[in-house]
């Protein structure tokens, strides 16, 4: 996958996503990061790339012509047109679904705005996606930007050692990911649930349903709403709601 990020500060990109799994990804070759400064592409000597909004307000606001041509010089070089991705607290908010979704493309643009905000015309011509990553409001769009290429890596082939791990993770089918435990078997008189040492894997597969069920009732019910649930599960998941305290 070839990634171009359209970014005020490419420190922030290099630096972070050149370590840890993305940086092995890059290494190995399945992972493409660039991040483009849109600063190289002002049309002034002092590479400014904002100025006030019209009608007034506080702030500044990014010009849309270096942004253009940013995006310009990176998507001639690719043989389709790629998708775009704006980070901006007003767009959809981000999920393992959309994750999914954009790990099966071949090339992404991400585009990351800074002072109050990009000039909209500049929006309207070249993205195809507006994305939050919740509902809360940062400096600019580099951290979502980079929270958002470590999730869709997850999903390349040969990314993770072992490709399984992603489609178990929290949210996959809408439920929250089963507690986990590692050795030692007993620790601060805290012992491993026995089934989890059984080498029975049916059982194993059937208590970790459950446990994922239970978890996402306790903590995340709003994810309900979307899980494949059985008759036995929902009136599970009753009892919780109906149960502070509910224990299993």
């Amino acid at each position: 996958m070839n990634i171009k990020v359209l970014t005020l500060f490419p420190e922030m990109i290099e630096n972070t996503l050149s370590v840890s799994m993305t940086g092995r990804a890059i290494e190995k070759g399945l992972l493409e990061i660039e991040a483009v400064n849109i600063r190289d592409y002002a049309f002034n000597k002092h590479h400014s790339v904002d100025d006030y909004p019209y009608g007034g307000g506080a702030g500044m606001l990014m010009q849309a012509e270096p942004i253009y041509q940013a995006y310009a010089a990176v998507s001639e070089k690719m043989e389709k047109k790629p998708r775009v991705v704006f980070l901006a607290p007003h767009g959809e908010t981000f999920s393992q679904d959309k994750a999914i979704e954009l790990s099966k493309e071949e090339n992404l643009i991400f585009l990351c705005g800074h002072y109050e905000g990009v000039d909209e015309r500049v929006v309207e011509e070249i993205v195809t996606d507006v994305v939050s990553i919740g509902d809360y409001v940062l400096t600019g769009g580099e951290l979502p930007a980079m929270v958002m290429i470590d999730a869709i890596s997850r999903f390349l082939p040969g990314v993770l050692h072992n490709e399984d791990s992603a489609y178990t993770d929290s949210f996959q089918g809408s439920l929250l990911e089963y507690p986990q435990y590692s050795r030692p078997e007993t620790w601060h008189d805290k012992k491993v649930p026995a089934i989890l040492l059984s080498g029975n894997h049916a059982k194993v597969d059937e208590w970790r349903r459950l446990r994922s069920v239970i978890r996402t009732a306790k903590f995340r019910p709003d994810l309900l709403k979307n899980a494949d649930l059985t008759t036995e599960e929902k009136e599970l998941c009753k009892k919780i709601l109906d149960d502070e305290d509910f224990v299993c």
